[in-house]
């Protein structure tokens, strides 16, 4: 009895393996690349400006920037963030003032902490910070990236759905997709990268083109800074994407996930 009920479960997980192998192999991404690459940047940054882009120019490729409403280097540089999008790079939405949850992080201060939020207040904070960002580069429809990967609001209520109603996709956190079975394009998974070397980076899209799904990069600070990324990791890993462009799909997180969801 117990022989057979090993061997029904051999054969269960062997199908299920050949289920999620036919997932990948139906998926497929475009010009046969082997897997998708999104390049994100939050915060607002002059260091985006000053050091991000000449590298991504450089080769060619092309990233999203998660912008508040409030920062200074979105007042004060308007014009070039507005470039930025007319040479192809994506301005998302990171809501107007950058809400995280009090509970995990210490440096949040009450009127900006979403346990204090209601979910109205939010849809509005979010639905605000993309009409600023439509007057400076035009745009009406851009994906979401989710304050310090928080996700609820006063009384641990979710607001997925108010952002599923206000953009095309989000980002969040967690680890590379082992298949594209059941993607959830509004809470797509993503990696905060905090000082990690060139091939570390390298590492991570290596692993989504084994996997045959997409890595997503969640940077902040470039060149110095907080969850900081040197130049020198970020060109390396630029070079490695460059020199392997037949496997790996690089893009603004907006195409590739309307690409995903079309699929």
């Amino acid at each position: 009895m117990k022989r057979i009920f090993i061997y029904a479960m051999v054969i269960i997980m062997t199908a299920q393996f050949s289920y999620s192998q036919a997932i990948n192999k139906n998926f497929k991404w475009p010009e046969d690349k082997k897997a998708a690459v999104c390049l994100t940047f939050d915060d607002g940054q002059d260091s985006h400006l000053d050091n991000a882009i000449p590298l991504l120019d450089s080769y060619n490729m092309k990233a999203t920037f998660y912008c508040p409403g409030n920062k200074e280097s979105l007042h004060n540089r308007t014009s070039e963030w507005k470039k930025i999008v007319e040479n192809g790079h994506e301005l998302g939405n990171h809501s107007l003032f950058h809400p995280c949850d009090g509970r995990l992080f210490d440096w949040v201060t009450p009127e900006y902490d979403l346990n204090n939020y209601t979910r109205e207040q939010m849809r509005m904070e979010l639905y605000t910070a993309n009409t600023l960002l439509k007057a400076v580069d035009g745009k009406t429809n851009r994906t979401y990236g989710y304050t310090c990967s928080n996700f609820k609001v006063q009384g641990d209520s979710t607001y997925v759905d108010i952002v599923k109603d206000l953009f095309s996709a989000a980002r969040g956190d967690g680890p590379i997709p082992s298949t594209m079975e059941k993607i959830d394009i509004n809470f797509m998974p993503s990696w905060c990268v905090d000082s990690h070397t060139g091939k570390e980076l390298i590492d991570y899209v290596k692993e989504a083109r084994s996997k045959g799904t997409i890595a997503t990069f969640m940077f902040h600070s470039v060149g110095g800074g907080y969850l900081n990324v040197s130049n020198e990791a970020l060109q390396e890993l630029l070079i490695y994407l460059k020199e392997n462009e037949q496997d790996y799909w690089v893009d603004t997180f907006f195409n590739v996930t309307e690409y995903i969801s079309n699929q």
